[in-house]
């Protein structure tokens, strides 16, 4: 088959630490964040069970600070331990205890730095939401931005697109409701811990001009990409295109992890067609899709936003896939996701 963070990751501590110097120094606690969280509900659910400890230290925590993160945020429903209700959990009580603050110098000049490395404002809400560094919105940064502006400010420049007001609503999803849906803290251990081949995350790019737009499957340990063309986002479009990409590649699938857009609503019928399971990250967590997230980054370059994709044509859209999956990548040593798939059917 032929097929495919600009933050700098700074190290961490355990969680407890000591700093060097002056004698009786406080020791320090760094909060659970939410991609822990996630790898503790995977260890969660390991055979044999791991105990409290050997999680801890497989986590590098200390083991009182792994027993009281199950203990306040499991579900008091089931006792479950669920990372997106533990997060909810830690958010609501967060917000509660800060309901009347305000952000500091020190968290605007976070943000402006961001910007200025070219982040936009949903990727800075989001990056430090989940590296547990700040709980901002992008709207409360879009807010900073326009009063800026309106101060005489350039930082408006900084954004990639014009900023545009949008209306509030309410946080819940919008999107249709569809029940029985496998969320995706259901998916195997394997599937997080990118221990094996076949495993994928599937999203479309819409093109604002019209209905045409592609839908983007990437395969999670090797970033093999399959890009297919839509003439609409609705479920019958999808799914006649996406199980015409999977079969084409069959050996390849397991799982597909999606977001819950509409589009996605007629899962049952590509399970069957191509036995293949599906499973829905919570909504409005787009880090849980990273892997997809960044792959749509480096299609726009061959497809740009506010672009037609009218004239798109699927021919095209492999021609695109392919000059992903020969391309050098970073996190793989700077081989190509080819190589290093054709690597992994060797083994």
């Amino acid at each position: 088959m032929k097929c495919n963070n600009c933050f700098r990751e700074e190290g961490r501590s355990g969680t407890l630490t000591k700093s060097s110097g002056k004698e009786g120094t406080a020791v320090r606690y760094h909060q659970i964040t939410p991609a822990e969280r996630y790898t503790l509900a995977t260890l969660r659910k390991q055979v044999p069970t791991l105990s409290v400890a050997e999680m801890a230290r497989l986590m590098s925590r200390h083991r009182s600070t792994i027993a009281r993160e199950i203990a306040r945020n499991s579900s008091r429903r089931d006792g479950v331990y669920r990372p997106y209700h533990a997060q909810d959990e830690t958010n609501r009580r967060r917000s509660g205890s800060r309901r009347n603050s305000r952000f500091v110098a020190a968290h605007w000049d976070l943000v402006v730095r961001l910007l200025r490395e070219g982040l936009s404002p949903e990727q800075i809400s989001g990056r430090l939401h989940l590296e547990g560094r700040l709980e901002i919105s992008h709207e409360s940064i879009y807010r900073f931005i326009r009063r800026n502006k309106r101060e005489g400010g350039t930082l408006f420049r900084l954004l990639r697109q014009p900023a545009k007001w949008r209306k509030r609503h309410a946080g819940a999803e919008k999107r249709g409701r569809l029940t029985g849906k496998r969320h995706i803290t259901e998916r195997p251990a394997a599937v997080e811990l990118r221990q094996e081949i076949g495993h994928w995350e599937m999203d479309t790019i819409v093109s604002p001009a019209d209905r045409h737009c592609v839908v983007t499957l990437v395969e999670r340990v090797t970033g093999c990409v399959l890009v297919g063309k839509l003439r609409s986002r609705s479920v019958a479009a999808t799914n006649r295109r996406v199980i015409q990409l999977i079969r084409s590649q069959r050996h390849l699938f397991k799982t597909i992890t999606v977001d819950n857009g509409t589009e996605f609503h007629g899962y049952r019928d590509i399970e069957r067609a191509t036995d293949t399971t599906f499973y829905f990250a919570t909504p409005y967590h787009s880090w849980e899709r990273g892997t997809n997230e960044n792959t749509n980054g480096l299609i726009r370059q061959y497809i740009p936003k506010r672009a037609s994709m009218k004239n798109l044509s699927q021919a095209r859209c492999t021609e695109i896939a392919l000059k992903l999956n020969n391309r050098p990548r970073k996190r793989h040593g700077y081989l190509s996701p080819v190589e290093v798939l054709a690597h992994h059917n060797r083994a």
